[in-house]
């Protein structure tokens, strides 16, 4: 049941892109119309709610395009949103436009923007989390991680058929910034022979105790996470320092893991989070982000949000029975 008058909602995608984002935007409009609320779309993040670069979001037309990866508002990083001056100049394209409220869909840095914005602007804002990182407190699983676990694992399979053929040691590099999310998934479901991430300290000591004998008719992989703080590169001089008779290549599959089709386990989170976020500004909430913990919605305060979300006692277990 409504009780805040709310007849106006803007929507933007902000920071990295991430799969799954079309899809929560449909789920937006179509929550919006079904409530008979006008929605418009923000493009290119902070930097399209400073200028007023808007434009009108309808539910056939993001229908066609929430099986598609990135996302159709475009996104940007905004320094000028950073400071105060930018901050009011978005709250007077707020006020002129007559937006009630806002949802923000990304990551740690689109809620702290939230959160400063919040302190001159009384509008209800809601976040969706849309992040491959799956660095965010609040939230089993941000959209876009699942989609981002695939594309790895894919081409990691695709790795291991020529190192087979080779017998060679490959350092594949994720993306993960300062969490270990990602190399976790997909090294563990493809069978890596050691996994490098930011989280842990020893997973390198068990690296180099695997390697430095290495001489097998098998393939050696290793998945790094990009924000693990020894690097494929260190990791490959240091294995070579070892093993001076290794075959070894490094192999970075960097932004490919943001595009392509979201997976369906994607897709179903935009969809849930997208309907949640526009029902929750309905119920009243604001500076919130929805979440999905234990497959159930929950919401967050913006400032628990900031929190990195960090690997689990579980997953560290498994990352030391398989890296021995």
């Amino acid at each position: 049941m409504r009780t805040n008058k709310i007849e106006h909602i803007g929507v933007f995608t902000s920071g990295g892109d991430s799969p799954g984002m079309n899809a929560a935007l449909y789920a937006i409009a179509k929550a919006a119309k079904a409530n008979g609320i006008k929605l418009t779309g923000i493009r290119k993040g902070y930097e399209g709610l400073i200028d007023g670069d808007f434009t009108t979001l309808k539910p056939p037309e993001l229908q066609k395009l929430s099986h598609t990866g990135g996302t159709m508002l475009k996104t940007a990083r905004s320094k000028r949103f950073m400071e105060l001056e930018g901050r009011k100049k978005a709250l007077q394209t707020l006020h002129t436009n007559n937006i009630d409220a806002l949802i923000a869909i990304g990551g740690d840095g689109t809620f702290k923007g939230l959160l400063a914005f919040s302190e001159i602007c009384d509008l209800p804002f809601i976040g969706i989390p849309g992040t491959i990182d799956n660095d965010i407190s609040g939230t089993d699983y941000t959209l876009g991680f699942d989609s981002a676990v695939n594309t790895a694992i894919e081409n990691i399979d695709k790795i291991r058929d020529t190192a087979e053929s080779h017998n060679r040691v490959f350092i594949v590099e994720v993306m993960g910034r300062d969490s270990g999310y990602i190399a976790l998934h997909s090294g563990l479901t493809t069978g890596a022979d050691a996994i490098l991430i930011p989280e842990s300290g020893k997973d390198f000591i068990y690296l180099l105790d695997k390697v430095k004998n290495y001489d097998s008719e098998d393939a050696f992989l290793v998945v790094v996470s990009e924000g693990d703080e020894i690097g494929a590169e260190l990791v490959s001089s240091k294995i070579k320092e070892l093993n001076i008779n290794v075959d070894l290549r490094i192999t970075k599959l960097g932004h490919v893991q943001r595009g392509g089709n979201p997976s369906a386990m994607d897709r179903m989170l935009g969809i849930r989070m997208g309907v949640a976020a526009v029902e929750q500004l309905l119920n009243g909430n604001s500076n919130k982000m929805v979440g999905v913990l234990n497959n159930q919605l929950h919401l967050t305060p913006f400032e628990e949000v900031v929190k990195q979300h960090q690997v689990n006692d579980e997953l560290k277990a498994l990352l030391k029975l398989f890296s021995k």
